[in-house]
């Protein structure tokens, strides 16, 4: 009978990236309903059905386990195809960058900055500079590129700063002034400040 038993419960068993993905899962669902301060170690392997210890194994502790779960939930912003003008190519740039903020793991992540001390907010910073500003500097340089080799951005439009308009806009729109940047929102940036700012 213990035989028995013990094969019919093995095939639920989850070990490894499984479990690893149920416990960042859980963690995710923690920081959406209850934040970052409320967030505990218990509730997070009553969420995903798994004791402390498998945890614990893999987190030393609870901002461990927060960076991870919000590092691998973002959503990459992806390649960007030639859509034949540096205005359609930026829209959808920015169209993408608003889509990460306001995915469930952008949402949880911007709560938490709200929430941690300034130690950890600089540890979750680094999640945000990894996961969308770098990521968005080097396809705005690639952008700006092609947009010079196809004729429609001016050739000296290379300088740093014009990498860091449009992440800078969007963030400090988004944290300053409740911005959710809709499709228009995204359009009259891009066509009164960054076509004029490239083809001047």
């Amino acid at each position: 009978m213990v035989g028995s038993r013990w094969s019919a419960a093995s095939p639920g068993r989850r070990r490894g990236s499984e479990l690893e993905r149920a416990i960042l899962d859980a963690a995710l669902e923690q920081l959406s309903t209850v934040g970052w301060n409320a967030l505990t170690m218990e509730g997070v392997a009553a969420g995903a059905h798994t004791g402390k210890a498998a945890l614990y194994r893999r987190w030393p502790a609870k901002p461990d386990l927060v960076a991870d779960a919000l590092r691998t939930a973002l959503p990459p912003l992806g390649e960007i195809g030639d859509l034949g003008s540096i205005r359609e190519d930026l829209y959808e740039l920015c169209v993408r960058m608003r889509d990460v903020m306001h995915s469930r793991a952008g949402q949880a992540l911007r709560a938490v900055l709200h929430e941690c001390d300034q130690t950890q907010a600089d540890r979750f910073h680094g999640i945000i500079r990894a996961g969308l500003h770098e990521p968005a500097h080097c396809l705005i340089r690639a952008l700006v590129q092609r947009g010079i080799e196809r004729g429609d951005v001016r050739s000296e439009a290379t300088g740093p700063l014009v990498v860091d308009v449009i992440p800078a806009m969007m963030m400090y729109r988004a944290k300053m002034c409740g911005s959710e940047w809709t499709e228009a929102d995204i359009a009259e940036m891009i066509d009164e400040v960054m076509v004029p700012l490239l083809r001047s």
